[in-house]
C-alpha cells in the first residue's frame, strides 16, 4: 500500500484501473467502467490514493447519483442502520430489547428509539417542511442532489444484492433495503435535533400522565451538578484555527479543521470531491449520508465547524388543570395536550411480530417529558415539563451547506449563514484567498434573552440558566414564549445580527468554548447567556491553541500547521508534570495513597513523569501515566486544585500552579500508578504500546490525548483495565489543513483518521488509520491535472 506522498514529486500520467462489470471493461481515459442505469443519470467517480472519490457530473442529480453509489460502496451497513433507525423499524427487525443506534441520541433500547422516531414521523413535520419552498424547504439543486443520491444508493444495492454485500455486519440482513428521499430528509432531521430532542429520547418516549395524585418535587441543591454530569461528556467536539494575512508566511489565508467526532457509527465523516463543471467544485468531508461537503474548501475559501456552546432547546413548566393532567393553562385559558397513539411493530423471541402502542403527549411548546438530566421533571397532577427544540422544523441547513460549497470568500460565508439560517449547532471558522480569517456563530438559537430568562424562569430554571444556559420557563404565561427578531426567518430564534461574528487579519481559534476568547486581542462580548458564557475559564485546548498559534504568528504555513496539530503537546503536562514528579519523589517511603485507603509503591513512576516529553506521541514515555493521573486530578474542584485561580484579565495563563499540598492530588497519582500496575503497564512504557486500535487483527498505535490535557489532537479512548487504551470512542476525524497561494489549486493536506470505509473487507478500512499512526497526511488532489496524475487513479463511470 502506498504511504505518504512527496509534495515535490513531478506530475505523471497514471494508468487507470478499471474492473469488469456486466461484461464491459475499459482502461483508458475515454471509457472507464461502464454501468448502465435506466434513469439516465450519469457520474464519473475518479478514485485517488486511499479511496478518496472525486465525483464529477454534468448536473446536480448526477452528482448525487455518484455520491450515493460511492458512499454505499464504502459504508452500506452503517448507512442502512441509519435508515432503519430513522424509519422506526429497529424493533421489527432486531427486537425491542436490542441496543439502540445512539448516533442520533441516547436511547435505552431499540423500542424506545422506535417510539421516539415514530412520533416524529407521525407528526409529518418533515414532510411539511420539505414540501415548502425555499428558504424553509430545500432549494431546487438540493432536491436534485438528494434524488440522485437515493438513486445511487439503490443502484449499489441492486447491483450488489443484499446477500452479496461483503461487510459481514449486514450481509443478507432483512433490514437492508432500498431507500426513498424521505429517508434522507429524516436522517438530516435527526442530525439537526441531536442537540435538543435527541438528548431526551428516553424522556419523550416514556412520559405518561400520573396514575395517582402527586406533587412537584423541590429543586435539588445539586441541580447544576446533575446537568453537568448528564451533559458533560459529549461525543463530539472540535478545533478550528483560521489564520489571516498577518499570521501566515505567504500573506494569504490558512485553515486547520480538526473535528472530534465518533470513530464508529452514523456520525463518521466520509471524504469526497464534488464537481459540476461551471457550477460547483468543492472538496472535503461530510457526515455519512449527507451528499454535500460540510467541512471543506474550494479554490477561494476553506471552512470548518466546531461544536458550539449555544443551547438549542428550552424547557417549559406547564400548570395543569386540577383533575385533568392532560389539560394545561396558558394565560388562564385551558388547552388540551395533543395525544398521539404511537404504534411500533416488534419482533418476538419466537420470530412472530406484535404491535406495541403507547400514547405520547405534546403541548404547544413540544413533547411532554419524564425526568431527564437527573432532574425532577416528573409529570404530576399539578405540573408537567415539555421541551421545545429550535431545530424541530429546520431543513434549512441543507441549503446552508449547499451554498457554503459555492462561497468565494469569508464575506460570502457570513452572507450564506445569515440568509439561510440553517446551521443547527456549530460555529463556522473560515479563511480565504485574500487573507481574511472568520469566526461566526450564526446558528439556530432559541430567542431567550437574559431579560426573558430573569422574568420567566421557574425556580429550577433560575438555578440552571446562569451556569448552563438551559431555561425552564413558565409555560402558563403568554409573555414567556420565545421572542423573535426581525431578521430571523422563523419565530422563536435569534436573528443573525445578534450572533457573535469576528473577522481578523491575524487569526481566530475555537475549541468548543464560547465566542468570548476567539482572539484574546479582541474578546467578543455582549451576546446573551444562552449563546455561551463570557469571561470564564477556558478549556485547556483553547489555551493550547492560542498559545501554539501565537508562538508562530507571522510564519505559519501548511506544514507548520500540520506540525502544530501532530506535535501532540499536552497543555496540562507542560503546566504541572514537573510539580507532580517532585511530589512523587517526596512521597514518604516512596508510597502514594489510593482511593481505597491503602498505598501503592510508586517505583519508577517519578522518573517516568520527570522524563516525559510532555507530548502524547506514540513514542512518548510516561504519557499514559500522566493521562490516567490527570483524568482523576481534573475531578478536584478548581479552588482546591490550583493555587492561582482563574483571572479574566489573564485568561490563557490562569488558573495555574498545581496545589500539590492537597492530599487528593497525591491520591490521584497513587490511583493512576495502581491502575497501570494492574494492567501490567510500566510507567515509562511508550504510549503507543498501550494506546492503540486493532483493525483486521493488526494493532495500530494511536497518538493524541484527552481534552482535559489540552491536546489539540484529541483522542478519547476506551480503557481496558487489563490492557490499556484499546479503541477510540471519538476524537480527531476528518482533518484538513488548507493554504491559499493565489493560484487556482489550494495547497491542502487531509486525513481521515479512521479511513473511508467501515467495512473490514475494504482496502480502505484502515489505510488512513495507519497513516495517522505515523503522523503522515494525504496530499489533496483538487485540480483536474492532480486528479488525473494520481498513480492509483481508478475510474468508475455510472451510466
Amino acid at each position: 500500500m502506498r504511504r505518504g506522498i512527496s509534495w515535490g514529486a513531478a506530475l505523471a500520467v497514471a494508468a487507470m484501473v478499471t474492473t469488469m462489470v456486466s461484461g464491459v471493461a475499459a482502461g483508458d481515459s475515454a471509457a472507464g467502467t461502464e454501468l448502465r442505469d435506466t434513469r439516465g443519470l450519469a457520474a464519473d467517480i475518479r478514485y485517488t490514493e486511499f479511496g478518496v472519490p472525486h465525483i464529477k457530473a454534468k448536473d446536480f442529480a448526477g452528482l448525487g447519483y455518484g455520491y450515493g453509489f460511492a458512499a454505499a460502496t464504502d459504508n452500506i451497513c452503517v448507512l442502512a442502520d441509519t435508515y432503519l433507525t430513522v424509519s422506526a423499524q429497529r424493533s421489527r427487525h432486531l427486537g425491542p430489547d436490542a441496543p439502540a443506534n445512539t448516533a442520533y441520541g441516547p436511547a435505552r433500547d431499540s423500542l424506545t428509539s422506535d417510539l421516539y422516531f415514530q412520533q416524529v414521523n407521525d407528526s409529518r413535520v418533515i414532510e411539511r417542511v420539505v414540501a415548502a419552498p425555499p428558504p424553509m424547504g430545500p432549494r431546487r439543486e438540493v432536491r436534485a442532489i438528494i434524488g440522485g443520491y437515493v438513486a445511487g444508493y439503490n443502484r449499489y444495492l441492486r447491483d450488489t444484492g443484499v446477500s452479496r454485500i461483503s461487510d459481514p455486519a449486514c450481509r443478507g440482513a432483512g433490514w437492508v433495503r432500498p431507500i426513498t428521499e424521505l429517508d434522507v430528509y429524516r436522517h438530516f432531521h435527526a442530525l439537526s435535533t441531536i442537540g435538543g430532542q435527541g438528548q431526551v429520547i428516553d424522556g419523550i418516549a416514556s412520559a405518561a400522565p400520573p396514575s395517582a395524585p402527586s406533587a412537584p418535587a423541590a429543586v435539588p441543591a445539586d441541580a447544576v451538578e446533575r446537568v453537568r454530569a448528564a451533559l458533560g461528556n459529549p461525543d463530539m467536539g472540535s478545533n478550528a484555527i483560521a489564520v489571516g494575512s498577518d499570521g501566515t508566511a505567504n500573506g494569504r489565508g490558512l485553515l486547520l479543521g480538526n473535528p472530534h467526532y465518533p470513530w464508529h457509527g452514523g456520525r463518521r465523516f466520509w471524504q469526497s470531491q464534488l464537481t459540476v463543471p461551471g457550477k460547483l467544485d468543492v472538496s472535503g468531508g461530510s457526515l455519512l449520508g449527507m451528499p454535500m461537503v460540510q467541512i471543506g474548501f474550494n479554490r477561494d475559501v476553506a471552512w470548518s465547524h466546531t461544536v458550539a456552546t449555544p443551547i438549542t432547546f428550552g424547557l417549559f413548566q406547564v400548570t395543569l388543570v386540577p383533575g385533568d393532567p392532560t389539560t394545561y393553562l396558558v394565560g388562564g385559558k385551558r388547552e388540551r395536550m395533543t395525544s398521539r397513539r404511537v404504534a411500533v411493530e416488534v419482533l418476538n423471541p419466537d420470530g412472530s411480530t406484535a404491535t406495541v402502542e403507547r400514547a405520547l403527549y405534546s403541548t404547544r411548546y413540544g413533547p411532554v417529558l419524564s425526568p431527564v438530566f437527573g432532574l425532577p421533571l416528573s409529570w404530576t397532577t399539578d405540573t408537567a415539563y415539555t421541551i421545545r427544540d429550535a431545530n424541530q422544523a429546520n431543513m434549512r441547513g441543507l441549503n446552508t451547506w449547499f451554498e457554503l460549497n459555492r462561497a468565494h470568500s469569508t464575506r460570502d460565508i457570513v452572507d450564506v449563514l445569515s440568509h439561510t439560517q440553517g446551521v443547527p449547532w456549530v460555529n463556522t471558522i473560515a479563511a480565504d484567498q485574500s487573507g481574511r480569517a472568520l469566526y461566526a456563530d450564526i446558528q439556530v438559537v432559541p430567542h431567550v434573552t437574559d431579560e426573558l430568562a430573569a422574568r420567566c424562569n421557574t425556580p429550577l430554571g433560575a438555578e440552571l440558566f446562569p451556569d448552563s444556559g438551559i431555561s425552564v420557563l413558565d409555560g402558563s404565561r403568554t409573555d414567556c414564549a420565545w421572542g423573535r427578531d426581525r431578521d430571523a426567518l422563523v419565530p422563536g430564534i435569534f436573528g443573525p445580527s445578534r450572533m457573535p461574528v469576528l473577522t481578523r487579519r491575524d487569526y481566530v481559534e475555537n475549541s468548543n468554548d464560547s465566542a468570548w476568547l476567539t482572539n484574546p486581542r479582541q474578546p467578543i462580548t455582549g451576546y446573551p447567556r444562552i449563546m455561551g458564557d463570557i469571561a470564564t475559564k477556558r478549556d485547556p485546548r483553547t489555551r493550547m491553541g492560542i498559545t501554539a498559534v501565537e508562538e508562530q504568528l507571522g510564519d505559519l504555513t501548511r506544514q507548520r500547521m500540520q506540525n502544530l496539530l501532530f506535535t501532540n503537546r499536552s497543555w496540562s503536562g507542560e503546566q504541572v508534570a514537573e510539580d507532580v514528579a517532585e511530589l512523587c519523589a517526596e512521597l514518604p517511603g516512596g508510597r502514594a495513597p489510593t482511593t481505597g485507603g491503602g498505598t501503592v509503591e510508586v517505583g519508577d513512576a517519578c522518573t517516568a513523569l520527570s522524563n516525559w516529553d510532555r507530548r502524547m506521541n506514540v513514542e512518548s514515555r510516561g504519557g499514559l501515566l500522566f493521562e490516567r493521573f490527570w483524568l482523576r486530578a481534573n475531578e478536584i474542584d478548581d479552588a482546591d486544585l490550583w493555587l492561582v485561580q482563574f483571572d479574566a484579565a489573564d485568561p490563557v495563563a490562569t488558573p495555574n500552579t498545581l496545589n500539590t499540598a492537597n492530599p487528593l492530588v497525591a491520591q490521584a497519582l497513587g490511583d493512576a500508578v495502581a491502575e497501570l500496575r494492574a494492567a501490567g503497564i510500566e510507567p515509562d512504557a511508550p504510549l503507543g504500546e498501550n494506546h492503540y486500535v486493532v483493525r483486521n487483527g493488526k494493532r495500530i498505535p494511536i497518538h493524541g490525548g484527552v481534552g482535559q490535557q489540552g491536546v489539540l489532537n484529541m483522542i478519547i479512548p476506551t480503557w481496558d483495565p487489563t490492557r490499556g487504551d484499546v479503541e477510540v470512542v471519538h476524537g480527531s476525524s476528518h482533518i484538513q489543513v488548507v493554504s491559499f497561494t493565489g493560484r487556482r489549486c489550494p495547497n491542502a493536506a487531509t486525513l481521515l483518521t479512521y479511513s473511508q470505509s467501515s467495512n473490514p473487507r475494504s482496502a480502505h478500512h484502515a489505510d488512513q488509520t495507519a497513516l495517522f499512526s505515523t503522523s503522515e497526511w494525504v496530499r489533496s488532489r483538487f485540480c483536474e491535472r492532480d486528479i488525473l496524475s494520481s498513480p492509483e487513479l481508478k475510474v468508475v463511470r455510472l451510466r
